[in-house]
This record gives C-alpha cells, structure tokens and sequence, in this order.
C-alpha cells in the first residue's frame, strides 16, 4: 500500500477469530484472470440507472434483514431484498447490518445509495433518468445460489422492466 493511502478493513465489526478463518477463503495473490465487462449500449446522458447497495437498508414499513439468525449462525447472511423507491430519505428507512457502521447512512442515505445526487445528475443530463426503485440487499452472502434466486434475479428482472440500461452497485 502507497503512502497516504487508506484501506477500508470489511472485517472490522466482526469477532478476530471469525475475521481470521474468513481470511483463510480469500487468495493472497492478486487475481490475474479476465474480467468480464460489458460496454454500456449508449451515453449516460440517454441511459436509465438503476442503484444497488448491500448496506441492509430498508423502508421503515418494510421487515427488517433478519441479523438475529446470523448472530445464531453466523455464516448465514439474509439472501432477500427490499425496493426503495427514488425519493427515499434518511427519514424513511431503517438499516440493519452486522458488519458496517449505521450511523453515517442513518444521518444521510446518499452516502451508501446515492438517490438524491442521481436525481441531480438526470436534471442535470448528466443520466437520462434515474430508475423508479432502487435496491438494497444485506451483503453478507455466503450461499451465493440461494441468494441469486431470492435477491438478483428477480432485482434484475424488475430493472429490465423498468427500463435500466446501467445500474450503479454501492458496496456498504
């Protein structure tokens, strides 16, 4: 790491004997392999955006992400997903996650799930339009295929059905 420069420790909030048998999964190499990438079709000034996060935040009317089952199991991590419609606030929700600081986002959703500058940035042409929902999901997974069935693909669906073109994932 180059001087001046600050990594974000995921594992902090986490006992150290967790932290340090998770860390055994991770390779200590950097990854050398292909990158999948796929070109967006057209200018962001034309394209619908969808917005993503894994921060754990959902309406106030919503159920919250069930963190008591992942105290019990502890590599358990909710799989489902809450819709949050474009003009959320702070004042709207509620955030519920393990392993992240919830204070920040409770004093301003934008700094995990940028709604309010998105919508700046579309009346600002800079996007054509911001999404109708955007999406939150509790980013701790490991059973990735429950996860894909109960959270991506039907996330993903309801995207396409509301025409996004691009979808901006924020990692909490």
């Amino acid at each position: 790491m180059e001087k001046g420069e600050r990594r974000v420790d995921g594992f902090r909030f986490l006992p150290p004997g967790l932290a340090a048998w998770i860390r055994t999964f991770i390779p200590q190499e950097e990854f050398s392999g292909r990158i999948p990438w796929t070109p967006v079709a057209k200018p962001l000034k034309d394209a619908t955006m969808a917005l993503v996060t894994s921060a754990g935040i959902s309406l106030k009317s919503d159920r919250p992400f069930d963190m008591e089952r992942e105290k019990r199991e502890p590599l358990w991590g909710d799989p489902t997903y809450r819709v949050l419609p474009r003009g959320t606030t702070e004042k709207d929700i509620q955030v519920h996650h393990l392993h992240i600081n919830l204070k920040p986002i409770l004093q301003d959703i934008n700094v995990v799930l940028p709604l309010t500058r998105m919508a700046e940035f579309e009346k600002e042409g800079i996007i054509g339009r911001l999404a109708p929902s955007a999406y939150s999901f509790y980013g701790y997974q490991w059973k990735g295929r429950e996860f894909l069935k109960q959270a991506i693909e039907p996330m993903s669906r309801t995207m396409k059905e509301e025409g996004a073109d691009a979808v901006f994932l924020t990692p909490a």
